[in-house]
């Protein structure tokens, strides 16, 4: 039976045939030259559909098996960590480096956090969110770890969660700076990593009570 191929970055369809992958575009930054070998690739071994996705990421939809392993050597690019238990995305807004309303300057603490946990392998999926106001284009409330600028640093939430019992994330600090904002994000991955359960982190904070987490990551 057909199934997703983890290793190949590759998401089995509903047709139960074809594949969707999704090159990494850190914080859905691309360049005119990754967008035209994107769709290139997409042009050349008959895809689909291109679907921007939730995670920002270009997926190039309706590809035959045969030709996924072309399709990443033509691109060039690396694989967005799409499935798998792992840290799947850092979805980011375009802060001060762009947008006019933007108060802290989420690409570049965005860009840190991609570059040193995407794809790592953890118990469960995980999602973090990174966003340069309070209008929280990201969506910071509903990811496991959600950075939110203000006029004043960087508020923290955790065990935010969009799935099917949805859940708000719990502020847990306030006013920081980005190097206080990447010291704390350490502090969870590794209590998520250690903590024994394979649920995401809503659950786990539902089970244990926000304190006792806090307690746990040394708030």
């Amino acid at each position: 039976m057909a199934k997703d191929l983890l290793e190949k970055g590759a998401i089995l369809q509903r047709d139960q045939e074809t594949y969707a992958i999704a090159p990494h575009l850190p914080g859905g930054i691309v360049s005119a030259e990754q967008l035209g070998k994107i769709a290139d690739v997409a042009k050349k071994y008959g895809a689909a559909t291109l679907k921007v996705t939730s995670s920002q990421r270009v997926a190039i939809v309706g590809l035959k098996e045969e030709d996924i392993d072309k399709a990443w050597e033509d691109l060039g690019i690396k694989p967005g960590a799409a499935i798998g238990l792992c840290v799947r995305s850092i979805k980011i807004c375009p802060g001060t480096t762009f947008c006019k309303r933007g108060q802290q300057d989420a690409v570049s603490l965005g860009l840190k956090l991609d570059e040193k946990y995407h794809g790592m392998p953890l118990p469960s999926k995980f999602k973090m969110a990174v966003s340069g106001c309070m209008n929280s284009c990201s969506e910071p409330a509903i990811k496991d770890i959600g950075i939110m600028g203000t006029p004043k640093g960087y508020t923290v939430m955790v065990g935010g969660n969009a799935a099917i019992k949805p859940r708000l994330a719990d502020v847990i600090a306030d006013e920081l700076s980005e190097d206080d904002v990447l010291a704390l994000v350490d502090k969870i991955i590794s209590f998520t990593k250690t903590n024994g359960s394979k649920h995401r982190l809503s659950r786990v904070i539902d089970e244990i009570g926000i304190d006792k987490f806090k307690e746990e990551i040394g708030l």
